[in-house]
């Protein structure tokens, strides 16, 4: 009989947190994110336009701003903080990093860190704000915005895509506790 360790075909990958999961509520549904890439980047002022140009993809240079292209989206998390989300594996992106040559950065693999849930229609914005102290307005939240903040005693990145959805990630371990959050709202969106 063969070895399983020795013939596995591929890597272990970590499993899907909130696999089969789905609520709705009035004008509101939450769903899962498949599993995708994430990237923590960090890179120096001076390594910025070098490490851009190895992803192809601009980085925000404006707080609480994103850029999406080509599948992928770079959130500004922080001053010479980026999240990296979505794209090709997160090898890649780290390679071409490396290739930047430039010493003034830091890139890690930290796709099974995040859960994302994605929260979209018309009451969106009332359910995650029922638990969540970042004012989601559109005046002061627009599209494209991103931020740090908390969901009750979690935290979490708040990015909104579009006028009406929002993606949440979380560490892999609060998941479950986000998504009760998240649920319970929905049930009674305050709109």
């Amino acid at each position: 009989m063969a070895d399983p360790m020795t013939t596995a075909s591929a890597a272990p990958r970590a499993l899907e947190a909130l696999a089969g999961h789905y609520a709705a509520g009035p004008g509101v549904s939450l769903v899962p994110i498949p599993a995708r890439t994430h990237v923590s980047l960090r890179a120096h002022p001076d390594a910025v336009s070098a490490v851009a140009a190895a992803l192809g993809l601009s980085l925000p240079d404006q707080p609480k701003t994103s850029v999406v292209a080509e599948g992928m989206a770079a959130l500004w998390l922080g001053p010479e903080d980026w999240l990296l989300v979505g794209g090709p594996p997160a090898s890649q992106l780290i390679a071409a990093v490396e290739a930047s040559g430039t010493a003034l950065h830091s890139a890690v693999d930290v796709t099974d860190r995040y859960v994302g849930i994605r929260i979209e229609g018309p009451a969106a914005e009332a359910v995650l704000s029922s638990n969540c102290p970042q004012d989601l307005r559109p005046q002061t939240f627009p599209v494209g915005a991103v931020s740090r903040s908390v969901l009750a005693k979690a935290e979490i990145v708040i990015w909104r895509p579009s006028e009406s959805e929002f993606e949440i990630l979380c560490v892999r371990s609060f998941a479950d506790y986000v998504w009760g959050l998240l649920t319970e709202a929905a049930h009674f969106p305050a709109v």
